[in-house]
């Protein structure tokens, strides 16, 4: 069975890799398909945002998808970036010049009132229009410098106080296991399995479609 990854970014597409490897599925992404178009992420929510991104590629591609939409949300921003967090220093702009601006925007603001939480949601759509969806989140605070070489995206400045070190600096498979994404995963992930049941009783044939249909609505 494949499952499409609606990512163009790498990063993203390894972690989903790594977290859902002992699922009996083979992981696709947007290029593998030949989609390079971008959903428009109009949703004022990151819930919305990963909804449409899910339906919309799934219909165009007739596989089973799975769609994130997930970002920064800092308390003494009012709660930005949030859901404009790939797009918080404009078009083009590389990883480092939206931690850089992140950065600039928080001059001045004390370490107590720096916090700040990662959240992703997680939407996955079959191309029949059924859409499901699950939220991970992690708390943090944004330090005044980057730290680390792992991850990607604002991890260098997210501080996990628990673990006295930057999301940047975690070993993988212990990013892994905390991080919203992987919050996420594990909270999507039954209905995921019960969606794989579905397709490989389906590949059965007819007389397992009862099986299959059980399997789709648990």
């Amino acid at each position: 069975m494949k499952i499409l990854a609606a990512t163009h970014n790498k990063g993203k597409m390894r972690e989903y890799a790594e977290l859902l490897a002992d699922l009996p599925v083979a992981w696709v992404s947007l290029s593998d398909v030949g989609i390079e178009t971008d959903v428009e992420e109009t949703g004022d929510t990151f819930e919305e945002n990963a909804c449409l991104k899910a339906a919309t590629y799934a219909c165009q591609s007739g596989l089973l998808t799975l769609a994130d939409d997930s970002g920064l949300e800092v308390e003494a921003l009012y709660g930005a970036p949030g859901v404009q967090s790939a797009r918080y220093a404009g078009p083009g702009a590389s990883d480092e010049d939206r931690y850089r601006l992140l950065l600039a925007n928080l001059e001045g603001v004390p370490d107590e009132k720096r916090k700040a939480r990662f959240v992703c949601v997680i939407a996955i759509a079959t191309p029949h229009g059924k859409v499901f969806t699950a939220e991970g989140a992690r708390g943090g605070y944004i330090i005044h410098e980057p730290r680390g070489e792992h991850g990607f995206g604002y991890d260098p400045v997210f501080w996990i106080p628990g673990y006295r070190a930057t999301m940047a600096e975690l070993e993988p498979e212990v990013k892994n296991r905390i991080s919203h994404r992987a919050l996420a995963v594990k909270a999507i992930r039954p209905r995921l399995e019960r969606l794989v049941r579905y397709d490989s009783a389906l590949s059965l044939g007819a007389e397992h479609r009862d099986e299959a249909e059980a399997a789709s609505n648990e």
